[in-house]
């Protein structure tokens, strides 16, 4: 079982930068694939970029590509996601999400078994 919690979510201006976190807590978090995915109002959950187990592999969407980086800390049980050159199209709901082991399909929201509640971030033009 493991717990999600995401911070750092807020307010930026386009152009600027954010960082979101993602603590975990339970057994074996080094085992676990993680996720970032957004939500926009009116629109699917869709998936931004996820570190692969194994061997820390970074995966990223055409749209965060260049800008955002997904980074883990084991020592710390957390998963980081820098947000560079913030857009408003950015602004949604970041959720952070996890699956053990080996994952076939990182960008499909079903491959993960664990969510958090989410953090809002909202790009102002």
């Amino acid at each position: 079982q493991v717990q999600l919690a995401e911070s750092g979510g807020g307010l930026v201006q386009a152009g600027g930068s954010l960082r979101l976190s993602c603590a975990a807590s339970g057994r074996s978090f080094s085992s676990y694939t993680m996720g970032w995915f957004r939500q926009a109002p009116g629109k699917d959950r869709e998936f931004v970029a996820a570190v692969l187990w194994p061997g820390g592999r970074t995966d990223y969407a055409y749209s965060a590509k260049g800008r955002f980086t997904i980074s883990r800390d084991n020592a710390k049980n957390t998963v980081y996601l820098q947000m560079n050159s913030a857009k408003p199209e950015d602004t949604a709901v970041y959720y952070c999400a996890a699956g053990f082991g080996y994952l076939t399909s990182v960008a499909t929201r079903n491959a993960y078994a664990y969510w958090g509640q989410g953090t809002q971030v909202t790009v102002s033009s």
